[in-house]
């Protein structure tokens, strides 16, 4: 039970930093993966890396804020798989910024990339999900929905909202089998902090409110989502993981 074979799984924004590592981590547990990045670059260099591997992987160029491109996505996994067992709604985007200061074009981005779009797309692949037999549903949020981690008040609006749905979700969907989760990682390093983690203004209060006085590695988070996944954890719905370092239980 310690895999995922034979399972058909989709990833929004899989193409890099904790997407791609969860989209190699479930691929090399033995499902079989389909993920979704914005640019085709991007999709190609990973799915030749992972599949030089020896992994089942393949990317499709699709925004998951688009209708067509979301209904398009679940006709796609129906000619494929013609099921879905894992979806994970890991796709997102922040703006970092004084609350003032965001225009209402930005705020409405935030809002529709990183609650809208992972609640429009489970619904979408209700369908698929509901032929699994062990369906799992994974939302990527973040500490952010938590606590106030200065990146901005729309990006953690749009997390917390995304737990909240979790476990609508979570309540609804067990009477087809499916179990809905969410993973809230702290500060990770991908190649979209990289530059943001490198400033000493930045990186030193995260480290001294972390207890392991590190940043999170993308690979970390791709464990707890492949065990949410798997049917090692199948009496477990409507939670959130925390993955922070002891950063959110460090009162003093």
């Amino acid at each position: 039970m310690w895999n995922l074979e034979n399972r058909k799984a989709l990833v929004t924004g899989g193409s890099k930093g904790i997407g791609e590592a969860i989209v190699k981590e479930l691929a090399s547990l033995g499902a079989e993966v389909l993920f979704t990045g914005r640019d085709q670059t991007d999709i190609d260099k990973t799915e030749e890396s992972l599949k030089k591997e020896g992994l089942q992987v393949s990317g499709l160029q699709s925004d998951v804020t688009k209708e067509e491109d979301q209904k398009a996505l679940a006709k796609v996994i129906e000619q494929r798989f013609s099921k879905l067992d894992i979806l994970v709604n890991n796709a997102g985007m922040n703006i970092r910024k004084s609350s003032h200061e965001y225009s209402r074009e930005e705020y409405q981005k935030i809002i529709d990339t990183d609650l809208t779009a992972p609640f429009e797309i489970s619904v979408v692949m209700l369908p698929l999900l509901k032929r699994s037999q062990h369906a799992s549903v994974i939302n990527i949020s973040s500490v952010a929905a938590i606590v106030d981690d200065h990146t901005g008040a729309p990006y953690g609006m749009a997390k917390a909202g995304l737990l909240q749905m979790t476990r609508s979700l979570a309540r609804e969907w067990a009477a087809y089998g499916i179990r809905v989760n969410a993973v809230s990682p702290w500060f990770t390093l991908t190649p979209l902090t990289k530059s943001l983690l490198a400033q000493p203004e930045k990186i030193d209060p995260v480290l001294s409110r972390t207890p392991m006085k590190r940043v999170a590695k993308a690979e970390e988070m791709a464990g707890a989502v492949a065990f949410l996944a798997m049917d090692k954890a199948s009496y477990i719905t409507g939670q959130n993981i925390v993955i922070d370092g002891g950063m959110s239980i460090h009162a003093l």
